[in-house]
């Protein structure tokens, strides 16, 4: 019975929390394990700390059932899940500091038989780093199943792609691959793809690569047809009409968790033959540069023109359209480059109520008060929107 299986997760966040909150709702015994105190407290009052659609009623009803609770330090249990940021040091090197971490953290509470499953994108080998990493604090990896099992899911629809997506598990051993997968089962309607555990570290980045490859060919068509005085927009409207043809739309750069990061974890062990992956994250990268030199250059020309400094709002802060999360955003580096450069504009994020270090705008007020409206993310709000000022549209919204 599921009552009889306990699962502990570790790293409460954007894939964390919901994985649990999903878990207990299916009947599972689950301790979520986070570094935060204030994390772990807002958890256990059946609230939570980040934005996601239906996250909220998980949570709550899988709190109030008793069957999820949060804690600092991990319990005895029967599956161990690692849901932990993998970021990267500076010069784009690897960081898997917390994965490892949340391993050590679980050696003395873990038994025979149990599954101890990374879900944590991660560079390929670390896996194995996971089992090397328990052996060294004294557990028999042989009496247990170690496996990755990669999150899929795109933010904002978390809770339903969490299963209906389908899953790759790639096992240290092909027992503890097919384990995990009868676990993964349980509560996912889509199909669950066994591998080994390279192969699904690999699937993963390869996966966010391919979007960072096509969102590279989008960006910098953006850079060209500005060049040749050509409306991008028209531009990709009329090539996607040849039936072989799907660009993608261009945007102010790449953010988040996965897209942002991964393709250099594939760059740090490729080295010299992962040519068109770096390539990719640099026009990426650029593009988020240059839309920087364009917003202080429409400024400068105001200036000039008016004899004053215009007042500018950067519409949204997020990653992509939507949604709170302001991991690798590049919104949000435009907006601290424009601050650093003494432009001071608003910022405007209809999906946060606040921000610890930055004061925020309505968006009505913004586009009431602005001089300059600079569409840096395509949120809702912000279609149709009737502005005072001039606007730059590097997402696309006023195409919509």
């Amino acid at each position: 019975m599921l009552l009889d299986i306990k699962i502990c997760v570790l790293g409460l966040g954007y894939i964390g929390l919901p994985s649990a909150a999903l878990l207990a709702n299916r009947g599972y015994q689950v301790q979520g394990v986070d570094v935060a105190p204030e994390v772990v407290e807002t958890i256990n009052q059946g609230n939570i700390h980040i934005v996601e659609p239906d996250l909220d009623s998980f949570v709550h009803s899988a709190v109030n059932s008793g069957r999820l609770k949060a804690s600092l330090e991990p319990e005895a249990a029967d599956i161990f899940i690692v849901a932990v940021p993998t970021p990267f040091h500076e010069g784009f090197v690897p960081n898997i500091d917390y994965v490892l971490n949340a391993t050590r953290s679980i050696a003395s509470v873990i038994k025979a038989g149990d599954l101890v499953i990374l879900e944590s994108t991660s560079p390929v080998g670390t896996t194995e780093k996971v089992a090397e990493t328990l052996r060294e604090c004294g557990v028999e990896t042989d009496a247990i199943h170690i496996a990755h099992c990669p999150e899929r899911v795109l933010p904002g629809h978390i809770m339903r792609e969490l299963v209906e997506n389908d899953r790759i598990v790639g096992g240290i051993t092909s027992e503890a691959s097919e384990k995990v997968a009868a676990f993964y089962r349980t509560f996912v309607t889509g199909e669950v793809l066994v591998a080994d555990a390279r192969t699904a570290e690999m699937a993963k980045l390869t996966e966010n690569s391919f979007r960072d490859v096509n969102i590279a060919f989008a960006n910098e068509l953006s850079l060209l047809s500005d060049k040749f005085g050509i409306d991008v927009w028209e531009l990709i409207r009329l090539a996607n009409r040849h039936p072989r043809v799907n660009i993608l739309q261009p945007s102010t750069g790449v953010g988040g968790h996965c897209i942002a990061v991964d393709p250099w974890f594939i760059v740090h062990e490729g080295g010299d033959d992962a040519r068109l992956i770096r390539t990719a994250r640099e026009v990426n990268t650029r593009k988020t540069e240059w839309v920087v030199e364009k917003i202080k250059a429409r400024v400068a020309d105001f200036r000039e023109e008016h004899g004053r400094v215009p007042v500018v709002a950067c519409m949204g802060l997020a990653f992509k359209p939507n949604i709170d999360d302001l991991r690798e955003s590049p919104a949000l580096w435009v907006f601290q480059q424009l601050v650093a450069g003494d432009i001071q504009p608003l910022a405007v994020e209809p999906n946060l109520e606040k921000h610890a270090s930055i004061s925020l705008t309505a968006w009505q007020d913004a586009a009431a008060s602005a001089d300059i409206v600079v569409y840096m993310v395509a949120h809702r709000e912000f279609q149709k929107l009737k502005v005072k000022g001039d606007v730059m549209d590097f997402c696309g919204v006023v195409q919509a």
